[in-house]
């Protein structure tokens, strides 16, 4: 049976490894016709702080659009590409981590392939590193981690 892909997500941290999975996933996009969907998480000190009013929603948002050009970039207008952002952790809520946080995006947009780096470059943050055995574990889609 021929798999039916509409939308690709691709979590990133902001790291080499996150370039790399795009490229993955504009692959799988644009082999499919589908769209690409990339996920900033944000790491749990950036969580923090934003949950301690520290740093504002709107400064994440605004580092994760400088992320996205570069991730822009990479998919040079060849498959539709939209991004969002997330906080991978939380102080109040025992069940949010970064591999929850993916596997809720991946629902809430009725992705239909993940692509997941699954070891941090050493200028990451290490962030996907932690989420990614979880996606493999528990992904209902189908999940290629680089």
């Amino acid at each position: 049976m021929p798999l039916d892909v509409d939308t690709v997500l691709v979590p990133v941290d902001g790291g080499a490894e996150s370039v790399n999975a795009t490229e993955y996933a504009v692959a799988v996009a644009e082999k499919y016709d589908a769209t690409l969907h990339a996920l900033f998480v944000a790491g749990e000190q950036v969580s923090r702080r934003v949950e301690s009013g520290e740093v504002s929603e709107d400064a994440v948002a605004d580092q994760s659009e400088a992320f996205a050009e570069d991730l822009r970039a990479v998919a040079d207008d060849r498959v539709p590409f939209d991004v969002s952002v997330a906080l991978g952790f939380s102080t109040t809520r025992k069940m949010t981590h970064p591999g929850s946080v993916i596997l809720d995006a991946a629902d809430d947009l009725d992705a239909d392939f993940l692509v997941v780096p699954r070891e941090a470059g050493d200028d990451s943050s290490a962030v996907l590193e932690k989420a990614a055995e979880y996606v493999l574990l528990y992904a209902s889609q189908p999940v290629l981690s680089v």
